[in-house]
């Protein structure tokens, strides 16, 4: 008779560990806390900076706007709405905002425009492109302040470069106070602006243009498509996204503007330059009337605000629902 040896179940050198899957699901568990805790340490920095710096201030602008306050100590003089109602009683204020429109519809009308039609050019072969592409965007290099130094010595009333060129070509009639009269004030401005910016979005543009397939603009030109039509049916729909986006950076700079007229008029002659940061800059730092720069700050804010979101919401929505897509496709 012989007797089969079954080993004990219960002792062994297996005993008492968990089963395989568990110990995976721990090790997953592990490493997902892992990369969190990571994320966390990276992103814990950045958010206190935008806390304090970005956040807060806004906040506290937005309370202060409630209160009539010279800047000194605490707000406590409550005043409500006053200073927002204010606002709409204050001419300056008013043409501030008709001011901002101007050059909202004259940056969309000219310098984006402009821009474009020196992309297209510079993507040709030309010779010497490069070096002209790098005049072209140096402007914006330069800080706005030296640029604002620049135009004001050459916009000099009688003295400046401007005054001197017209009049050695015949036309120094032409000439005159350019940042001192009230009619031409605006027109400086603005040419000024277009020779500081208008690089930017030209780089923009080269960009999309050398992404644009030599294929479709080829298969164009078999069909029959002059240079205006291949322009305007195969290579301005693909350049679609990218004027969307410059057109939005054009707007929420124009409502911004500030340092580039503070150097070269201040906001004058008369208030005839001033924009909303500039008349907050008065009313805040020259006035002291912290509470009521707080409300032209809000203002801004609003205005920035309301016009993103309904930008987002009726031209960019389908480049956000294209970047959406592709970014959940490629995490599967």
């Amino acid at each position: 008779m012989t007797s089969t040896f079954l080993p004990d179940k219960r002792s062994g050198p297996d005993v008492g560990l968990p089963p395989p899957a568990a110990g995976a699901a721990k090790g997953r568990a592990r490493r997902r806390a892992l990369h969190w805790l990571t994320a966390v340490g990276f992103q814990v920095p950045a958010l206190v900076l935008f806390i304090g710096l970005v956040l807060l201030p806004m906040l506290f602008a937005l309370y202060a706007a409630f209160f009539r306050w010279g800047g000194f100590g605490m707000p406590s003089d409550y005043i409500g709405t006053e200073n927002f109602t204010q606002l709409l009683d204050n001419p300056v204020f008013v043409g501030d905002l008709w001011r901002c429109l101007v050059l909202v519809v004259l940056s969309l009308a000219v310098q984006l425009p402009f821009a474009l039609a020196m992309a297209v050019l510079l993507n040709q072969r030309l010779r010497g492109r490069a070096v002209y592409r790098m005049l072209f965007f140096a402007p914006y290099v330069l800080s706005e302040a030296i640029t604002g130094v620049l135009f004001g010595m050459i916009f000099a009333p009688d003295d400046g470069l401007a005054d001197h060129f017209l009049g050695g070509i015949g036309l120094d009639g032409l000439g005159g106070e350019w940042f001192a009269d009230p009619s031409n004030v605006m027109a400086t401005l603005f040419l000024v602006m277009t020779w500081k910016y208008f690089g930017f979005h030209m780089m923009l543009y080269l960009a999309a243009l050398q992404s644009v397939p030599r294929e479709l603009t080829e298969a164009a030109l078999i069909d029959g498509a002059n240079s205006w039509q291949r322009f305007r049916s195969v290579t301005l729909p693909l350049l679609a996204p990218t004027l969307r986006i410059s057109v939005f950076l054009s707007v929420i700079g124009a409502i911004q503007l500030f340092d580039l007229v503070w150097v070269t008029t201040q906001g004058g002659p008369d208030h005839h330059s001033e924009t909303m940061a500039v008349t907050m800059f008065q009313y805040g730092f020259k006035r002291y009337q912290v509470g009521y720069a707080s409300a032209i700050s809000v203002v801004m804010f609003g205005i920035c605000l309301v016009f993103a979101l309904a930008y987002q919401r009726f031209v960019l929505r389908r480049d956000l629902e294209g970047a959406t897509t592709t970014m959940r496709g490629g995490g599967k």
